[in-house]
């Protein structure tokens, strides 16, 4: 009975793994999706360097008031524009005006006392004349008067001083242009010279840039030098170097350069960001790629780059330079001859397998790789 049971055992272990075997679904075939390609041209921006900075005036002043004291009255506020001599603030004027009461009493008192030295001083003189007085008396006298006239100049000096300061109570703007900071307000006390308001004065507006010590040099071939603003990137400033720094900054290793823009409007606003272009310089020129081939990878601009023997992507950084309507200008990152995702870019996944859309408005292909040979 036994031998029995083992033999059927035997016989049905073969036939439920062969059932096993029928049954056993295939794994799904692995989809590789299509993208469509752009291949990069070298020299197609146009653009060869840029350098990021901000648009500052060419002459900002600290304003302050010439004497201490407090605050009665602030006529502007940040960002108002102002023109040559109009006041900005005034200080409390009582003490200015018991400053001016005292020095003309003290005017008065010296002119009392010289008026008297000196007619003591002219009646010794007639008294030595009749041999009344002896010379060291007179010459006694006339140290005194001449004090005396010492400081009557003196005590007049100092009422046209204190006259002045009578006219430095209120604080006019030296030149027109524009309100950058407000650092005190009505009712505060402030020291002689203490900065009050920031005067950006009317004129053309610059960008402040650093340039690195080994691309100075861009700087003087460039054939062509322009300024974009983030906020308005379609639009084109012409714009020249009025300052370069003699001397690299010790810390970062650049030198400051100051960049005039030519023919600014009203959107070129005090503070905003904007990029300096060089054209023309013989460096690597930028190139131009699509705009929905751009990827943000957190806050920075990235690409996926296609490898046309692997058929993978990866993601490269890249520096943006400006975005135009037919593109955007990517300074650093990518090479003439390169191969980028132009679209889809929102759904690849570092080292993806892709390959080539051969369909669409603007795809291009890359050449396939030549058979390895055995």
């Amino acid at each position: 009975m036994i031998a029995l049971m083992l033999h059927r055992c035997v016989i049905l272990v073969p036939v439920l793994l062969l059932a096993a075997g029928c049954t056993r679904q295939e794994p799904p075939p692995v989809v590789i999706p299509p993208v469509q390609l752009v291949q990069i041209k070298a020299g197609g921006a146009g653009t060869a360097a840029v350098f990021a900075g901000e648009v500052k005036p060419r002459h900002e002043a600290d304003l302050a008031f010439r004497i201490g004291g407090k605050i009665v009255a602030r006529s502007v506020d940040i960002g108002a524009r102002v023109r040559k001599g109009q006041v900005l603030a005034r200080l409390d004027p009582a003490d200015v005006g018991l400053q001016a009461e005292a020095a003309q009493s003290a005017v008065a008192a010296a002119d009392a006392e010289h008026t008297f030295a000196k007619a003591e001083y002219e009646r010794y003189q007639n008294l030595f004349r009749e041999k009344f007085v002896s010379a060291s008396a007179l010459e006694q006298k006339r140290n005194v008067f001449n004090a005396a006239r010492a400081r009557l100049d003196q005590a007049r000096a100092q009422l046209s001083v204190t006259q002045n300061q009578a006219t430095y109570a209120a604080l006019v703007a030296p030149d027109s242009g524009v309100i950058t900071a407000v650092a005190a307000e009505a009712g505060q006390v402030v020291g002689a010279g203490q900065a009050i308001f920031k005067l950006a004065r009317d004129g053309e507006p610059e960008v402040a840039i650093s340039v690195p010590e080994n691309r100075l040099q861009e700087l003087e071939r460039a054939q062509e030098i322009g300024v974009f603003l983030w906020a308005s990137p379609q639009k084109f400033y012409p714009a020249r170097v009025r300052e370069i720094s003699p001397a690299v900054d010790p810390v970062t290793r650049t030198f400051a350069v100051r960049v005039s823009i030519q023919g600014a409007d009203p959107a070129v606003q005090l503070g905003m960001t904007a990029n300096v272009g060089l054209r023309g310089t013989g460096a690597a020129t930028a190139v131009l790629i699509p705009l929905p081939a751009l990827y943000r990878q957190g806050s920075a601009p990235a690409v996926w780059v296609y490898d046309p023997q692997s058929h993978q992507v990866s993601l490269r950084p890249v520096t943006v330079a400006q975005y135009r309507e037919d593109g955007i200008v990517v300074a650093a990152g990518l090479a003439g001859g390169e191969w980028i995702v132009a679209a889809g870019v929102h759904k690849l996944q570092p080292g993806q397998t892709v390959r080539p859309y051969e369909g669409g408005v603007g795809a291009e292909t890359p050449p396939r790789p030549a058979p390895a040979k055995s």
